[in-house]
């Protein structure tokens, strides 16, 4: 890890246990001196995509310093372009906040919900001489503001008669002309510094029917326009941003002043999260979905809230990542191995125990009585003794791993090979006596015999065996499909050598379609946690049917994160 992966994860906790960071600290101070008498965070997502764990931190921060100072957090939606957005991603959005563990009450709110406002506080700026009807077009518009090094020039229609002006946005606004034919732009400073205050466009044409309010309206605000304004309206006190909204302040300011608004709201900026092999551009994202790349927003491999649920990710184990996260202005990038850790860390302690074989391979117990089986108990979670316990088949026939075989084992392989004893978890002893295989000379099935004496897995004289195996009963066994994910990208950096679909990784999915599990993993709900024992932690996606489960890992056993903060 490098200095700025250090300094997104510190601990902000004081000696009285308060989390500290500059918004926390602002906050206090603001109430304190008397400015609020209750605090109004705000989350406005756009809904033209699914959440993705970028936005958990925004969530968690919004939502989390309401509850923290006894005020409340809106949920709003910024849907002010109706091109790219639908109910469906309305729907999303509030089934992951819901997922998540937030609530909003009666305090949900649409951007629409204000567009006669807006409208009406539009013309207001036309009527003081701070807003005009521009007729350039976009290209010409971009080419007068000028660059980072040089300033704008002036619109022609920058002088524009107040009442022309005025006429023309009424125009507009009855659909009197086409897309892109003039805009309304505020008048503020083309010689500005900040290119956001070069006369920004604050409301455009679009001929486009809007999910909530139809064909009532065909000019629509921009984000920058609608956004303050739509604080200042809910009251909000504290209109929390991610970084690339720093340049976007001052235009929030003059907005705000130079309107009759019912409430003063200020904007403060935090460092968005960047996590290593994803992306969290929702550009980047919708062309992962839509270029078929993935198999949909839900997709497990992807960043988002729906495609970490249908991973198994405990929305707990999200919550603990992005507390550990410092809210600073410094922006770092986050190790994935970090949120691998919270979602181990949890299941660790939740996940119920099963034994499931994703390779079989066949193995006979010739000593054990035909056609017989018994019920063995095993302890359901040995992290919690509450969980209790279940009674798991036996029988003659068994499915272990191939991978717990060797025919000629290394010295330091512990687990199954000719002449070698393991132990099978919960149950016996046995011993390979022949290796059985086709024509080709791959080994199809283990001969082997049992020692009745060691049931449940100890020995009465003591002996002692270094391989323990998890099995399942070949009679019982219920056939599934396991789908074993991985990293959708091949680097940390996804892009940074170029096209970032370059980079994806053509083996992040492996689909295991003769996966044999132990009867009682039938019984689990879609989306609930379980650990297949020494394989990893899996859940049972909504593919599944009543006969053929199927389950998606969400983590293998292993914690990568867990060494990395050990060697500080």
């Amino acid at each position: 890890m490098g200095p700025d992966d250090v300094s997104e994860t510190e601990e902000n906790i004081d000696d009285g246990g308060e989390i500290r960071d500059f918004v926390r600290d602002q906050i206090r101070d603001d109430l304190a001196a008397g400015l609020h008498s209750g605090i109004v965070t705000r989350f406005p997502p756009e809904p033209n995509g699914y959440l993705h764990i970028g936005h958990a931190k925004s969530i968690c921060l919004n939502f989390g310093v309401a509850a923290e100072f006894s005020g409340r957090c809106n949920l709003r939606f910024d849907d002010t372009n109706p091109t790219k957005e639908e109910q469906e991603f309305i729907d999303a959005i509030q089934a992951d906040l819901r997922w998540l563990g937030f609530s909003w009450g009666e305090t949900e709110f649409f951007a629409s919900d204000y567009f006669d406002q807006l409208y009406a506080w539009a013309e207001h700026l036309i009527e003081t001489g701070n807003a005009y009807i521009d007729d350039l077009s976009a290209e010409e518009i971009r080419e007068y503001r000028g660059t980072l090094t040089e300033p704008g020039r002036p619109s022609p229609y920058r002088d524009r008669p107040v009442d022309e002006s005025l006429a023309l946005f009424r125009a507009m606004k009855a659909g009197e002309f086409p897309n892109g034919a003039r805009v309304l732009r505020a008048k503020i400073d083309m010689a500005s510094g900040n290119i956001n205050l070069r006369d920004p466009v604050i409301y455009r044409i679009l001929h486009e029917p809007h999910p909530r309010t139809g064909d009532a309206w065909c000019i629509y605000p921009t984000y920058d326009f609608a956004h303050g304004q739509s604080d200042a309206i809910e009251g909000v006190t504290h209109s929390i941003c991610t970084l690339e909204f720093a340049d976007h302040r001052p235009l929030y300011d003059w907005l705000i002043e130079s309107l009759p608004v019912p409430a003063r709201p200020r904007q403060y900026e935090f460092a968005r999260l960047a996590l290593t092999h994803t992306v969290l551009s929702k550009r980047r994202l919708t062309q992962l979905v839509a270029e078929g790349h993935v198999n949909g927003w839900d997709d497990p491999r992807m960043p988002t809230l729906s495609g970490l649920r249908r991973r198994g990710v405990p929305a707990a184990a999200v919550r603990d990542f992005i507390s550990r996260l410092a809210i600073s202005k410094s922006q770092g990038t986050v190790e994935m191995a970090m949120l691998d850790h919270s979602v181990r860390e949890l299941l660790n302690r939740t996940a119920e125990r099963r034994m499931a074989v994703l390779n079989p391979l066949k193995v006979v117990i010739e000593n054990y009585p035909e056609g017989e089986h018994e019920e063995l108990q095993a302890v359901n979670n040995p992290e919690n003794e509450a969980d209790g316990t279940r009674m798991v088949p036996f029988g003659r026939e068994l499915w272990i791993e191939r991978d717990d075989f060797m025919e000629d084992p290394p010295k330091k392989f512990f687990r199954l090979g000719p002449g070698r004893e393991v132990r099978l978890r919960w149950a016996y002893f046995i011993t390979c006596t022949d290796v059985i295989k086709d024509a080709s000379g791959e080994v199809v099935e283990l001969r082997c015999t049992y020692d009745p004496a060691t049931k449940g897995g100890t020995a009465p004289d003591g002996r002692k065996v270094k391989g323990t195996m998890h099995w399942v009963s070949a009679k019982h066994a219920v056939e599934s499909e396991v789908r074993i994910y991985d990293h959708l990208f091949t680097r940390p950096d996804p892009g940074a050598d170029g096209d970032f679909l370059d980079d994806i990784n053509s083996e992040s999915l492996n689909t295991l379609r003769d996966a044999k599990l132990e009867p009682s993993l039938t019984e689990f709900p879609v989306g609930q946690a379980v650990q297949f024992e020494r394989l990893g932690y899996f859940a049972t996606d909504p593919d599944s049917t009543p006969d053929r489960p199927v389950f998606n890992r969400t983590m293998a056993l292993r914690d990568t994160w867990a060494k990395v903060k050990a060697k500080g």
